[in-house]
């Protein structure tokens, strides 16, 4: 048995990479389609979903304690005392400050503006991605901790005027997300930098009062989505904060460990935290469907002469509604067969509030693969504005005469890098998921027999994932 999982290992390790020299993934955004239709997108298709998979099978097969060993080590790095988040956060609110500024008496091109720039490609795009490396940088960073400690401090008032009622759970979060999503992906106009700095700026006095109500602990904790949202992500990433001593809890220990280690200590979601996390994956879901021919054919559009935004705001925000009902309906149904065809162990809604965490890495991972491109060129963009932030024909960053270069896009070798690329994010999101979810319910399964049955069902839906991810890469878009 254990050189049969040796050889299963070796075979799935080589894959990914042969996956990654053999196909050729489709671009979200931006890419020429016609060189996509030259590659070999049927071949990812296939071979993607195989990986995903032979992971299953490896897991299903693997000795018992390897992967508790693996989800355990640590490679320690450095111990030290993690500084105040309150000088980064009021740098934090100054540099927003001078972004809404930017949008509100700069250029109202999208595009030579940094307001839009940075907050749709360097801090959504950017930001999420860096988060998932080093961690949960934006408790540190965020805009309010500083303002809000700063008045609750002149005020001498340190405790929150309101408690937070326990029924409210994640369900503010869901609600300001499922907001934020709406506008990203459905209104009219969210790159208009005066738009854009009015909805940001009327945010953070919402969110500002909100901690003056509720307190930083709990409105930040469970209400303020993206404090939720990067809290999540950040726990995927390989640098682990911990104690450095049972009885000093002053100083933390950084430590390098296997992806997603974080997540193993977390305690059990409530329903409304599961309904966040599959909502973070429906909307980077929807946004890439609904440019898809056949969304668009589906309601009647030609996707030669499309009507614009205001053309599709009910079809668009009814389909955001509906990804994020059939992705929570086939995860509950999943999780739950598993439940019971492992025997019934324990309470189905431990395990439903448990397992959501792995899909944390297949969010991150169409979060990666859809906003490649958009990255690579609008990021060109960002640099450019911030020499000459409010159109003035300033040069602060002496660029001279830099132009932003798409040429990348328009060759059959940069498309299929960019492919690539998309291609191993949506495949390696779905095998840690694999991975996270095998291990997350070991510990409540009271058997290797019940711990592969529970994880049959999820596993299917985790292989059509990614066939579906994959297609969305590769099926012709509109725009």
């Amino acid at each position: 048995m254990i050189r049969r999982a040796t050889a299963l290992a070796a075979a799935a390790s080589a894959l990914v990479p042969l996956l990654a020299l053999l196909a050729t993934a489709a671009l979200a955004h931006g890419g020429d389609r016609a060189f996509v239709l030259l590659l070999p997108t049927g071949y990812y298709l296939v071979g993607g979903t195989l990986a995903v998979a032979a992971t299953f099978l490896l897991l299903a097969l693997m000795p018992k304690g390897i992967s508790d060993r693996l989800a355990g080590a640590r490679v320690p790095l450095l111990t030290l005392r993690p500084p105040s988040p309150i000088p980064t956060s009021l740098l934090a609110f100054l540099f927003l400050a001078f972004l809404l500024a930017t949008g509100l008496y700069g250029s109202r091109d999208p595009l030579a503006n940094p307001l839009p720039l940075t907050i749709w490609t360097l801090w959504w795009v950017g930001f999420t991605l860096a988060t998932a490396l080093l961690g949960n940088v934006w408790s540190y960073v965020n805009p309010w901790t500083g303002a809000y400690r700063l008045a609750m401090r002149l005020a001498g008032q340190m405790k929150p005027l309101l408690g937070y009622p326990p029924w409210f759970g994640y369900w503010p979060a869901i609600v300001l997300f499922l907001g934020f999503a709406w506008f990203e992906l459905i209104d009219i106009a969210p790159d208009n930098p005066e738009r854009l700095a009015v909805a940001v700026g009327a945010y953070w006095l919402f969110t500002l009062i909100a901690l003056i109500l509720f307190g930083e602990e709990a409105w930040l904790g469970r209400a303020e989505p993206f404090s939720v949202f990067f809290r999540f992500i950040g726990w995927l990433s390989p640098l682990i904060w911990t104690p450095a001593a049972p009885d000093d809890d002053t100083r933390q220990r950084l430590s390098l460990a296997m992806p997603g280690a974080g997540l193993m200590d977390r305690g059990a979601l409530p329903p409304s935290g599961v309904l966040f996390i599959l909502l973070t994956l429906a909307s980077v879901s929807f946004d890439g469907l609904s440019k898809t021919f056949w969304w668009l054919g589906h309601n009647g559009i030609n996707p030669l002469e499309l009507p614009g935004r205001s053309g599709v705001l009910g079809i668009n925000t009814a389909g955001l509604v509906l990804t994020w009902e059939a992705l929570a309906v086939l995860y509950s149904g999943a999780v739950l067969i598993g439940w019971l065809l492992a025997g019934r162990p324990g309470k189905p809604a431990a395990l439903l509030g448990t397992l959501v965490f792995s899909i944390m890495p297949i969010s991150l991972g169409f979060h990666f693969s859809h906003y490649l491109t958009a990255l690579l060129v609008n990021g060109q963009y960002a640099y450019a504005a911030a020499s000459d932030p409010f159109g003035t024909g300033a040069d602060v960053l002496s660029l001279g005469r830099f132009h932003v270069t798409t040429s990348f896009l328009n060759t059959y070798e940069g498309t299929r890098a960019i492919w690539n690329a998309q291609t191993a994010g949506i495949v390696a999101g779905h095998v840690l998921a694999v991975l996270l979810a095998h291990e997350l319910a070991r510990r409540s399964m009271p058997s290797k027999r019940a711990l592969v049955l529970s994880q049959l069902p999820l596993a299917v839906v985790m292989v059509g994932y990614t066939l579906f991810g994959l297609w969305l890469l590769s099926t012709p878009v509109a725009g």
